[in-house]
């Protein structure tokens, strides 16, 4: 199977994924959402592919994902729950970097075959998540902050606040991925590859996210007519 089947897959179950968990568990559901997020898509992110003819980190599409997630809870329950969200990630983050941290401090046994691998892998862990967990911080910040000034723009513009949903949703998200391809690859990457590569991973990560921004906007509206309806949990 390819990566672009598998990416293409894998962003259409993601984002079913994050409608599902709001119309079974509601804000609980979502906060769920963003706590497996922000650890996989950490761990994802040492990972490079090449899908649609970009190289980029694994963990695009699944942080794509936690976007989704604040929007529909911007759009549907408020700033104050959006930013609940984003609180959730930050520390989840700072948890999982201490616990990650602490298995290197015990003595393997002589018959452990594991250890050596989970070092590899986590070895870089520490500056990925600090890395991570300031841009996560910045960008979701940014992101609740620009949806919130954008609806108020499309509610005197149409006069109708429901209206401009598809405006608020992708010009929000699209100004905080730029900012989050930026500060993530520079931040987490630098030294360990050339500029060039760097500069590639920025514009083909970017590029993913418009598209994931774009192709997100349906789950936000399903999420918000369900809300409507009164088929979500109520805290």
């Amino acid at each position: 199977m390819t990566n672009e089947i598998v990416l293409s897959c894998t962003l259409i179950l993601l984002y079913s994924g994050v409608v599902i968990f709001f119309r079974l568990f509601g804000k609980t559901g979502l906060y769920m959402w963003t706590a497996v997020a922000a650890i996989s898509a950490n761990i994802e992110a040492l990972i490079l592919v090449e899908a649609f003819g970009l190289e980029q980190t694994l963990g695009n599409v699944l942080f794509a994902s936690t976007f989704l997630v604040t929007d529909i809870l911007s759009e549907t329950s408020g700033r104050q729950s959006a930013n609940k969200a984003v609180k959730i990630g930050i520390a989840v983050n700072i948890l999982f970097l201490l616990i990650s941290q602490s298995w290197f401090l015990y003595q393997p046994s002589p018959g452990d075959w594991a250890s050596p691998a989970i070092r590899e892998v986590f070895s870089n862990t520490p500056r990925l998540m600090i890395t991570s967990l300031c841009v996560y911080a910045i960008v979701q910040a940014f992101d609740v902050f620009a949806y919130h000034a954008i609806w108020k723009r499309t509610t005197k513009i149409f006069g109708d606040s429901r209206k401009g949903l598809w405006i608020r949703n992708n010009a929000a998200t699209l100004l905080s991925q730029l900012m989050n391809t930026v500060l993530f690859t520079f931040g987490a990457f630098w030294g360990t590859y050339d500029l060039p590569t760097l500069l590639s991973i920025c514009a083909s990560s970017y590029i993913i996210f418009i598209v994931t921004s774009l192709l997100d906007t349906p789950a936000v509206y399903i999420a918000r007519r369900l809300k409507e309806k009164g088929r979500i949990p109520e805290e």
